[in-house]
């Protein structure tokens, strides 16, 4: 189920939020639970329910997993029979194999057909939707509960950590001890006018950048990206552009909805996003852009590889290391682990710019970061190299210049489309200089100015609810 659908908007949030809070009413906490963890089954279902099994297993092993290791932490040495990192280690190891089986055994077979001369046939395994997600969660909850930080042992309470629907097909990737408390707050179960409030307004911010702007770029960048052989210079650079604003609009209007979701649910999921068009280093970027997963990669990672406590060198290699796993992680594809060895070599050269101690001007540093980014997202949306190479050609000219005249004839659009191309490149510009989302909701004020904007913001994009395009996130 999309939150960007009827059914979602006006049967199943309404109706899922009126029962739960009913239920909290009446003192039924157990009950109250139990509904939302139906509910979020209900809605990971929705798509297709031989998931669902899978997501079952996974909860079910990770949990029996997590409350060992929490028990060998509480027991007396003479009672342990088997250490608690071992079972973290066959946990990670477990979780992995699942994850790698669903997401790269086609990927390998490919990869050994190619260099070993098999004939292996593919399997042609359909991905289930949210495993990146709902398993990096996992592996973050068996860590914390061998380092003691989660007590958890209630299957009913870790069922919800994990299932929570707002967050549980594209992220944010949580912490069990970020989460279980705001479940168990007495007052977070009582219905919050100030939290609906707010929660309608990000939702209807999220929304807009989705079905407003993120989808207006869908149909320009899939046509581009179907004939990159004959850029131009103006069409290349719009093509690029066009995909770096979908994906930024598309996965922070996601972000703003799960965000807008929980909180009408009085619970605050952590931020994912912090204008990372802004940033002025690929450092600065990567603590903007999908900050969970960031917070993944470093303390689960990087920082088990050493960190930087082994001299430069081996801080080095071990954040190329880090930036390779997150390309990866994205999808089982030689694109995505070019883009993340791109982005591993940057971070890489900017640290050694911070070590050397030089400077540079902050307009130059936005410019150098944002085209960076830019052309980076090529290889994450490219499917083959020649592709990416075809784009990159046309951006630098190689294929002529061209003229703006083309892009009308270029994306196949009427002078009407073609102005609404414009408005939103104009909208999607203006990030760089106006408030985020989060901003706007912290000083939200309810005020006929606030509330009429809101009004027109969902009004728009209820029109526009009838060409419904999925999350690219739901991809990886």
């Amino acid at each position: 189920m999309l939150f960007n659908s009827y059914e979602f908007i006006f049967l199943f949030l309404p109706i899922t939020l009126g029962i739960y809070f009913w239920l909290n009413k009446k003192r039924l906490t157990q009950a109250s639970k139990a509904w939302m963890v139906f509910s979020s089954l209900f809605f990971y279902s929705w798509w297709n329910v031989i998931y669902l099994p899978i997501m079952l297993g996974s909860i079910l092993f990770n949990f029996a997993v997590g409350s060992t290791i929490t028990y060998i932490n509480g027991a007396q040495s003479s009672k342990k029979r088997i250490s608690s990192k071992t079972m973290l280690i066959f946990g990670i190891i477990a979780n992995v194999l699942l994850l790698a089986y669903f997401k790269y055994m086609d990927f390998f077979i490919v990869n050994l057909n190619a260099m070993v001369g098999t004939h292996l046939d593919l399997i042609h395994i359909v991905l289930p939707l949210g495993i990146s997600f709902f398993t990096f969660t996992q592996i973050a909850y068996l860590v914390d509960a061998y380092r003691d930080e989660v007590k958890e042992m209630d299957y009913l309470n870790y069922t919800l950590f994990v299932t929570f629907f707002p967050h549980v097909l594209a992220g944010p990737i949580l912490h069990h001890k970020e989460m279980m408390p705001q479940f168990d707050a007495v007052r977070n179960k009582v219905f919050n006018t100030k939290n609906i409030t707010a929660g309608m307004y990000l939702f209807a911010i999220g929304l807009f950048k989705k079905v407003v702007i993120a989808d207006t770029f869908v149909v320009w960048v899939s046509y581009g990206y179907s004939c990159a052989d004959s850029f131009t210079f103006v069409t290349a650079w719009t093509t690029s552009l066009a995909y770096t604003f979908q994906l930024y609009f598309d996965f922070s209007g996601y972000t703003d909805m799960a965000l807008a979701v929980a909180l009408l649910f009085n619970i605050k999921l952590p931020i994912n996003f912090n204008s990372p068009y802004k940033a002025l280093s690929i450092q600065d970027f990567w603590r903007r852009w999908h900050i969970t997963l960031s917070r993944f990669l470093r303390d689960y990672i990087y920082f088990p590889l050493g960190g930087n406590q082994n001299g430069p060198w081996r801080t080095y290699s071990n954040l190329f290391a880090v930036f390779l796993v997150g390309g990866l992680w994205h999808g089982a594809s030689w694109m995505f682990v070019m883009w993340g060895a791109l982005h591993g070599m940057a971070i890489v050269l900017h640290r050694m710019w911070q070590r050397m101690g030089l400077k540079m001007n902050t307009l130059v540093a936005w410019f150098i970061t944002f085209n960076f980014i830019n052309i980076t997202w090529i290889f994450f949306r490219a499917k083959e190299w020649d592709d990416a190479v075809n784009v990159l050609r046309g951006m630098f000219g190689f294929n002529g210049l061209g003229d703006i005249s083309e892009l009308a004839e270029f994306g196949g659009l009427s002078v009407i489309d073609l102005l609404m191309m414009m408005i939103v490149f104009l909208i999607g510009f203006s990030t760089f200089f106006t408030r985020n989302s989060n901003q706007m909701v912290a000083s939200l004020r309810l005020t006929k100015k606030s509330v009429l904007f809101g009004a027109f913001l969902m009004c728009v994009c209820i029109l526009h609810l009838s060409k419904v395009f999925t999350f690219l996130y739901f991809n990886f």
